[in-house]
């Protein structure tokens, strides 16, 4: 169908899966299909583009929105009522509080006219909420074809695995399908596709590659990443607009985003800038924190620990681990100078970029920074976890047998020294003492030695 592959790109495999899988509109489909993938690989927009193009009978509810079992149940019978009925029959509202009203009703609205010998579709997106819903509430969505006797299917699509969903008394399986993150060939190939009218392909597609290459160690968010092209285009093209340049001038083009490319790193995921914000930006030249009103860096309150865990991740991801027997022991020996002072260690780890650690050696320097005990329970642990979700930490891999998990500290210096500058104070306890210390190590030795 080449309608359908302009319009869904990378995602041929997927489609052609699910294609065979609808089959024909009065045949009986597969009873439950669940989609996973991270996000924005492509789930919810092929799904739905797929849906529409082939003209099948589908509701579509996002479990984000009906958090309850009625809204749930309540928003998919009136949406099948909208679809099989007229007008003056659709303005009437289906109430529904169990599962088994749910049952009998869809029986009730499947019978009409416009939805017989069609199969039905179901799509529960953000389908991990099911989960903390009534414990036969995904178990009777996987079997609903069953249980109404109705050429029904039910599609889950979520952003954690199976294995996770599976109820422990045991039910009816899915089909399973994956949807793989994009490729940079892939992402080159779709941001491209969005060039505006008044500019060549080639020239957009030039621009495209230039902020991937930026962008794409640190983002791989489709959702993201066309956010960025969208908001930092204007600039790229503002010497071809002025006359100083042409499409063809790559060179120019470069030197005239690279800075602006550099202030937009500070800001992705977090969208501290708006894009009125950053257009404004871009026209006066000025640095990011000098918006009125911008939630910068330096005004993100964490909780206690997280700051501590934060400033650990940071001396874990640039120094090397060998220092950090001189750095966190009060008597750790002699350690001679030739041993920190090899060649291929004279740059700046700043350059570098920081590296990998794995978690123990996070949990190793922050008990040594911290003054009081801490113990490692689900407190620590979560906020670990928080700190991956704000991005300021990046989870790399994972090896149950080796190191376990391992991260990266994301954060600039600059936020790092605005966290431990708060605590300077004078005649503070004991503790604050050492983090002086510790500020002037993160000021001063954060070089290979």
């Amino acid at each position: 169908m080449p309608h359908l592959e302009n319009m869904v790109l990378c995602r041929e495999s997927q489609v052609s899966t699910l294609q065979s899988l609808f089959g024909e509109r009065h045949h009986f489909s597969f009873p439950s299909i669940f989609i996973y993938g991270h996000t924005a690989s492509g789930k919810t927009y092929v799904t739905q583009t797929l849906l529409r193009t082939l003209e099948l009978p589908h509701v579509f509810v996002n479990c984000v929105e009906c958090f309850t079992l009625r809204l749930l149940l309540e928003q998919i019978l009136n949406k099948l009522n909208h679809l099989s009925s007229s007008e003056d029959r659709c303005s009437t509202h289906i109430t529904c509080e169990t599962f088994n009203d749910f049952v009998r009703l869809f029986k009730q609205v499947t019978k009409a006219e416009s939805l017989k010998d069609q199969t039905v579709y179901i799509v529960l997106d953000k389908a991990e909420y099911l989960r903390d819903m009534e414990a036969n509430l995904l178990p009777g969505f996987l079997r609903l074809q069953e249980l109404t006797d109705r050429n029904v299917t039910v599609l889950f699509l979520s952003e954690i695995v199976w294995e996770k969903f599976r109820p422990n008394t045991g039910c009816f399986e899915p089909f399973v399908l994956y949807f793989p993150d994009y490729s940079i060939g892939n992402l080159q190939k779709i941001l491209s596709h969005d060039h505006p009218p008044e500019y060549s392909a080639d020239f957009y597609a030039a621009y495209i590659n230039i902020l991937l290459g930026v962008f794409y160690t640190v983002c791989r968010d489709l959702k993201e990443l066309r956010h960025l092209a969208i908001l930092n285009f204007p600039k790229y093209c503002e010497p071809v607009v002025k006359g100083e340049a042409n499409e063809r001038d790559t060179r120019k083009l470069w030197r005239n985003i690279e800075p602006h490319l550099k202030k937009a790193m500070q800001t992705v995921y977090l969208r501290e800038i708006s894009s009125s914000q950053w257009e404004k930006l871009q026209k006066d030249d000025t640095d990011p924190a000098q918006l009125k009103g911008l939630s910068a860096y330096t005004h993100v309150e964490l909780p206690y620990y997280s700051k501590f865990i934060l400033i650990a991740a940071y001396l874990a991801s640039y120094n090397p681990a060998r220092t950090d027997k001189r750095f966190f022991l009060k008597h750790h020996g002699k350690i001679k100078k030739t041993n920190f002072q090899k060649k291929h260690e004279k740059t700046s780890n700043h350059l570098l970029g920081p590296k990998p650690f794995p978690l123990d050696r996070l949990l190793a320097i922050l008990y040594s920074i911290v003054d009081s005990r801490v113990a490692p329970t689900a407190n620590i642990f979560s906020q670990i976890t928080s700190l991956v979700t704000l991005q300021l930490l990046t989870l790399v891999g994972h090896d149950d047998q080796l190191d376990g998990p391992k991260y990266k500290c994301t954060v600039s210096l600059d936020f790092i020294r605005a966290i431990a500058r708060k605590w300077f104070i004078p005649g503070a306890p004991r503790w604050f003492s050492w983090l002086t210390v510790q500020h002037q190590l993160i000021a001063d030795l954060t070089v290979g030695r």
